[in-house]
């Protein structure tokens, strides 16, 4: 299928953010304008202080934008509330974070059951069984997050984040806690899922070899956008 062809799963018009600090307003976000399609791979990359972790959490609706539009999947997100951002990321993404946001009470298992719980599936726990064999982690499932290696429990994060069958996915630096054997893993895992899934995927990373393995390269300047 040729991109012409592909659905808008997201599209961005003239969004500025901004923070009050100390010293008055500061813009993080300037002006930004882009489009996501369907099925893409897109990496965010740009210094550190740039925007792109910020731009992620707004795309994915974590947070609220101050001026402009963000529309996922139809719906304008500045006019949802929290609760409605809050349901429109239960229908349609899945978010993996640097630092694993795992429970640390809960077993990797019930770490990647818990979302289809929630929504009360009762295919939960055999859907998590599969996402964490093809992880590799088929073996650890009554482990705890403390029981695991920084590379297992990103894996744990991958599975949870794909468990609820996510149409986008939002990495921000999936590899940055991890070593270079465990981070080329997760990148792997990340790419053959989304491959698997069909799902479209956003990444921030500062990693140039995750970045050009994606479809497109957006890079941020000074809270600025242009495409490389």
């Amino acid at each position: 299928m040729q991109d012409t062809e592909k659905q808008s799963v997201l599209t961005i018009k003239q969004l500025n953010h901004s923070v009050a600090t100390a010293n008055g307003s500061l813009d993080i976000l300037k002006g930004i304008n882009l489009e996501i399609k369907d099925g893409e791979s897109v990496a965010i990359v740009g210094a550190s202080g740039s925007g792109k972790s910020t731009l992620l959490g707004l795309m994915a609706g974590l947070d609220q934008h101050s001026d402009g539009s963000i529309v996922l999947y139809d719906k304008a997100l500045e006019a949802l509330d929290e609760e409605g951002r809050a349901i429109l990321r239960g229908q349609h993404v899945g978010f993996i974070f640097q630092s694993f946001h795992l429970l640390p009470s809960l077993t990797a298992l019930e770490n990647v059951m818990l979302p289809n719980e929630l929504k009360g599936e009762r295919s939960a726990e055999q859907r998590a069984r599969a996402l964490l064999a093809s992880v590799g982690l088929a073996q650890r499932l009554t482990h705890y997050p403390r029981q695991l290696s920084g590379g297992e429990q990103q894996r744990v994060a991958i599975a949870r984040a794909f468990a609820s069958a996510p149409k986008i996915l939002f990495a921000d630096e999936p590899t940055g806690n991890l070593d270079s054997k465990n981070g080329a893993l997760v990148e792997d895992l990340l790419f053959e899922l989304n491959e698997k899934e069909g799902t479209t995927l956003v990444v921030v990373t500062h990693d140039p070899e995750l970045a050009k393995r994606c479809d497109r390269q957006i890079e941020i300047f000074d809270g600025e956008l242009k495409e490389s």
